[in-house]
């Protein structure tokens, strides 16, 4: 049951301000029936994309083509060429999508404005429920909603989504934006967003256009005085290919994402907003994503920061000129619109440049049927009634509960039924209904909804009593925790909601601590003696849960990430057994000194004498593992019959096949999944592949490369699953960024080691065959 709270639809993310370009705070649609415009052959829909684009271009003088390769470009009111908000977000729900005033807008249409729009878990959670489909129907959501907000002159076309930097390192402040650790997960969330949220593959009219960011190597906000927009990530060409560039592949490659972001950061001394071996040799020439459509956005400063934060160049000038002629098409900020034009004027870069990168924004907003009448085009047919519907509102409650991931459950403390127990909600989250619910980037929900008051209602039938604790998460004030373990004695069972927040981790901050913060442990180990304990961990990163673990009567432990709108049904409905959780960790649970033993500003992954190795295909000394969780029942996974594969694969059976080969099917295997509890319940099939004599040394624990979700598994009955395996996933990446299928005994491993999933040995044989030929830099 859903308790609603009422937001105030004043909280803000980050929005652009340009309030004097935007009358009424609307983005308008081009009027291609009246002169002047109509005279221009941009509004003449026979010609190409390409001549369309031109046209324009070609009309526009040099102060006038400056200005508008920005963010909030202005427009050319003697050609009726209006203003236009290239600045959109959309990493789990609309967010600073109208000018100057973000989601916060007030146009309204009958009785409904458009002043909020679903709000669904951070990434992180959609990472852990492992269900490509889902993340595919959000993103679907998502742009619907856009389409919607535009038509009524609220919001772009272009949304700045997904975030598809893995994340490497447990401090990192944005980890929640992405969906994990895994470069396969990573690659596949990216594809399935992208997907979704243009309509297509490469559609040739996008729904809207997706950006994926950020390009690339960034994952280091404000480590020990190292900060984003000057630091230079020292990464080899092996790990570049093999962990960091993957999901951009999937991106660009394959899903033909309609515009990428370079990021802050420079790539082994080479600013990514003026590398032309990243935005050029690997991005257009390599992934042949090279349409005149396709365009590049600076993060916001980053082109400034060229110059002034990375010091490349010997002015402001030089430096835009440098980003320009290496690719960025856009800047977000106004370093363009401030020199581009006199770097013109000192031969740093031609007008041709700025001919090229208009000609692609153009030629995107084209294809987005921009300049194009309404009248025929699906999209511009949606208004209010699909924005916040009923359908997008069970989508936020499916995601949330599917991500929520159960990491211990001595004595079958959970579910707590609904016999009449007193439960006691103890903790900073437990009654929190502040904007920290949503995580990063999140815009204004429709409604809110938190823990207790959920708990509260009758269907659940629970003696429900509460007592803060602590304020905030990184409270040391131990006031309060008399009263709480008081209460405490008086209680069946207690659920403590804390974990972190973004005090903690954020945009800009990276964390300095991986334990729990405050006194929180403190307070847990008080309640927990004298009743038994179930601790629900709310935010993006991981804490490390050793006492937790070891504490006999901690029974339970949660893990959920940001929730989103829907925070109070989703997290009840698992702790009462109303829905059952199946998500699995899509990070690994470092201990706490593992901070100590290597710096973020090592970007290797591989163990090494300073370094212990990153995420869990280098790193064994996890507290809780990549891909942990667990079920309120119990599931017998077997092979289904001759599921396993076969003994030998031949190498020369991919010589030949189309390109990209990585895609080529490897095999497709089969896994049975039984039911043998009481309970119905989803399961995720994970199926790692491990080899210790193919390839390059080391080799890694083991890989993931392929997984699968069986939706509502009924009790006493079995459900097939099958797991497609991509020989690109078999292959591994030499020195030079090559990926090659190299010849070696192989082991497939379902689920994690000490859960018992059935394993399959096979052997490659034949010569090695190199599946792409990595550029070099």
């Amino acid at each position: 049951m859903r308790v609603f709270l009422l937001t105030s639809f004043v909280e803000l993310s980050l929005f652009p301000t340009v309030y004097s370009l935007f009358p009424n705070n609307e983005i308008p649609f081009p009027d291609c029936t009246q002169p002047p415009l109509s005279q221009n052959g941009i509004c003449d829909t026979s010609l190409s994309t390409e001549a369309r684009a031109a046209a324009l271009v070609a009309e526009l003088t040099l102060d006038e083509k400056a200005a508008n390769l920005v963010n909030n470009a202005p427009g050319v009111e003697r050609l009726g060429l209006p203003p236009y908000e290239w600045w959109n977000e959309a990493l789990h729900g609309l967010a600073g999508v109208s000018p100057g005033q973000g989601i916060n807008s007030t146009f309204t249409q009958g009785n409904v404005a458009f002043n909020s729009s679903t709000q669904f878990p951070s990434p992180i959670v959609l990472g852990a429920a492992f269900d490509d489909q889902l993340v595919h129907d959000i993103a679907t959501a998502v742009s619907t909603e856009a389409r919607a907000f535009s038509n009524h002159l609220k919001a772009g076309l272009d949304y700045w989504a997904p975030n598809i930097n893995p994340y490497r390192d447990p401090r990192w402040g944005r980890g929640q934006e992405t969906p994990g650790e895994d470069p396969y997960h990573v690659a596949q969330y990216a594809y399935n967003y992208v997907v979704g949220l243009q309509g297509g593959v490469g559609p040739a009219k996008p729904k809207v256009v997706s950006t994926c960011k950020h390009f690339a190597g960034y994952d280091i906000e404000d480590s020990n005085g190292v900060v984003r927009g000057s630091y230079s990530a020292i990464i080899s060409t092996q790990d570049l290919a093999e962990y960091y560039l993957p999901s951009f592949r999937s991106c660009f490659r394959d899903a033909k994402a309609g515009a990428v972001m370079c990021s802050y950061n420079a790539v082994n001394g080479h600013p990514s907003c003026a590398n032309s071996y990243m935005l050029e040799t690997v991005l257009r020439d390599h992934w042949g994503w090279n349409s005149s459509a396709h365009w590049v956005t600076g993060d916001c400063g980053a082109v400034d920061g060229v110059f002034n934060q990375h010091h490349v160049g010997q002015s402001d000038a030089q430096g835009v000129a440098l980003a320009l002629n290496n690719g960025t098409d856009l800047d977000c900020g106004t370093a363009y619109s401030s020199y581009i034009a006199s770097a013109v004027q000192s031969n740093y870069t031609t007008e041709a440049q700025l001919d090229q990168a208009l000609g692609r924004l153009y030629g995107s907003l084209i294809v987005l049927g921009y300049f194009d009448p309404p009248e025929g085009q699906d999209y511009r047919t949606l208004g209010a009634s699909d924005v916040n519907t009923p359908a997008t509102q069970k989508l936020a409650y499916t995601a949330l509960v599917e991500g929520i991931t159960l990491l211990k459950n001595d004595d079958n403390i959970l579910p707590i039924r609904p016999t009449g127990q007193t439960v006691l909600f103890v903790g900073p989250w437990a009654n929190n209904a502040s904007v920290s619910m949503f995580g990063n980037y999140n815009g204004v929900a429709p409604y809110k909804t938190i823990p207790v008051p959920t708990a509260n209602s009758s269907s659940y039938n629970w003696k429900v009593t509460y007592l803060q604790g602590l304020q905030y998460v990184l409270s040391n004030d131990t006031s309060q925790f008399a009263a709480a373990v008081s209460a405490a004695q008086e209680a069946d069972v207690v659920v403590y909601i804390g974990g972190i927040d973004e005090q903690v981790e954020a945009e800009a901050h990276d964390r300095t601590s991986i334990d729990w913060p405050g006194a929180q442990l403190d307070l847990i180990q008080q309640l927990a003696a004298v009743k038994p304990v179930v601790v629900v961990q709310v935010g993006g990163g991981q804490i490390d849960d050793s006492s937790l673990l070891q504490n006999s009567n901690v029974k339970g432990l949660l893990w959920m990430g940001y929730p989103g709108q829907e925070f109070g049904p989703g997290l009840i409905d698992i702790l009462s057994g109303v829905a059952a959780p199946a998500g699995r960790l899509p990070v690994t649970q470092y201990p706490a000194d593992y901070i100590n033993q290597v710096p973020m500003t090592d970007q290797s992954l591989r163990p090494s004498s300073s370094n212990p190795g990153r995420t869990y295909r280098w790193y064994n000394g996890s507290v809780i593992p990549f891909g942990t969780g667990l079920h309120y029942t119990e599931f017998n996974v077997t092979w289904a019959t001759g599921g396993s594969g076969k003994e030998t694969y031949d190498t020369a059976d991919f010589n030949d096949v189309e390109d990209p080969k990585d895609l080529a099917e490897f095999d497709t295997f089969q896994v049975n999944v039984e039911n043998i509890g009481s309970t119905v319940s989803d399961y995720v099939a994970l199926l790692f592949v491990k080899s210790t004599d193919s390839g390059p040394q080391p080799y890694p624990l083991k890989t993931l490369v392929a997984y699968a979700r069986a939706h509502n598994v009924q009790p006493g009955t079995t459900t097939t699953l099958d797991l497609k395996v991509n020989v690109g996933q078999i292959a591994r990446n030499d020195a030079n960024g090559n990926l090659v299928l190299y010849p070696g005994t192989y082991t497939l491993q379902v689920d994690l080691e000490n859960v018992g999933g059935p394993t399959a040995e096979f052997q490659v044989q034949g010569a090695e065959v190199v599946l792409d030929q990595f550029p070099q830099p």
